[in-house]
């Protein structure tokens, strides 16, 4: 990674040395380069057996040349994050096995784009949705939730991707105030899903401060986002002292510094607004210090391009 100088402080004049942050592609492209397609679960049930069957396996090798697609993407645009979608290949954890079959049957294809996205060097993670509740007090909400990390975990494995949290799979903490119920169905995941799990803060159930106890109570990484934690806290800024604060605490708990992920979105309408803007026009400065950043904005690359050359550069000491 490429070692630059920067302003460390508004208004300071020394120069700390620091990894330049690799800016991170979530999911799709604004501009519709990369797209995945989907079906909904009523529509696939109304079909025959052979019919799903044929209609999945059309899918699929549709979103796996999309994935392909959103390698080249990030290559040409020196992209080296990319967050896949959660719903890159519907309905492969439904009971009748017919989409897992078929993920099984593209294994050698899947292992191919594992192989050029660690030839290229860019980092493959993933955010699975909102469903994966593992704080639940109910044990089915909690076993689906599991089904649904062992589902994507596998796809990881297919991929050839490492166990670890290079290639993490990134949860929020769920229903709030039980902790305990959250640390305990971590220490009991499958080796798979454990290794790349982190945590993350949000604006309702679980502050930076709490989901950072779980981290370490449950020995796994943080990934901490500055606007949920500003939301969440009703800060008026990302220079607030809690922000640094909880950025280096979070950076205690991954075992290895450099692959620390951070988040960053900005309110659309004013500063606390919790929907996303287009663009990213405001951040934390100890940012600069953050080794990876998923930028999440609506324009997506342009967002990215845009903090290159609205932040990175003219934040940078010359």
């Amino acid at each position: 990674m490429t070692v630059i100088e920067f302003q460390n402080l508004p208004n300071s004049q020394q120069c700390q040395r620091s990894i330049l942050p690799h800016l991170g592609l979530v999911c799709i492209t604004s501009d519709k380069q990369v797209r995945f397609r989907t079906m909904t679960r009523t529509r696939y049930l109304k079909l025959s057996l052979s019919d799903r069957k044929s209609a999945l396996s059309e899918l699929y090798r549709h979103n796996l040349q999309r994935l392909h697609d959103a390698l080249s993407f990030c290559e040409q645009n020196q992209i080296q994050l990319y967050r896949m979608s959660s719903a890159l290949f519907p309905l492969s954890d439904l009971e009748d096995g017919i989409g897992a079959n078929i993920l099984e049957t593209m294994s050698a294809d899947l292992a191919t784009i594992g192989q050029r996205a660690n030839a290229l060097g860019i980092r493959m993670v993933l955010h699975p949705d909102q469903y994966v509740v593992l704080s639940s007090d109910s044990p089915e909400v909690v076993q689906a939730s599991i089904n649904n990390l062992a589902g994507h975990a596998h796809i990881f494995d297919l991929l050839g991707l490492p166990r670890s949290p290079w290639s993490l799979m990134n949860i929020h903490g769920g229903k709030s105030q039980r902790p305990e119920q959250l640390v305990k169905v971590i220490s009991e995941l499958p080796e798979n899903i454990k290794t790349r799990l982190t945590l993350e803060n949000d604006e309702y159930a679980y502050s930076a401060d709490e989901i950072l106890a779980v981290c370490q109570q449950a020995d796994v990484p943080m990934v901490f986002d500055a606007h949920h934690h500003i939301c969440h806290e009703n800060l008026d800024s990302y220079d607030h002292p809690s922000v640094a604060s909880m950025f280096y605490a979070a950076r205690e708990t991954w075992t290895n510094p450099d692959w620390q992920l951070v988040h960053i979105s900005n309110g659309e309408q004013a500063f606390n607004d919790r929907k996303h803007s287009n663009l990213i026009t405001d951040m934390p400065n100890v940012y600069h210090q953050a080794p990876w950043i998923e930028v999440e904005a609506k324009q997506k690359e342009e967002a990215i391009a845009h903090l290159r050359s609205s932040w990175l550069m003219k934040n940078s000491c010359t």
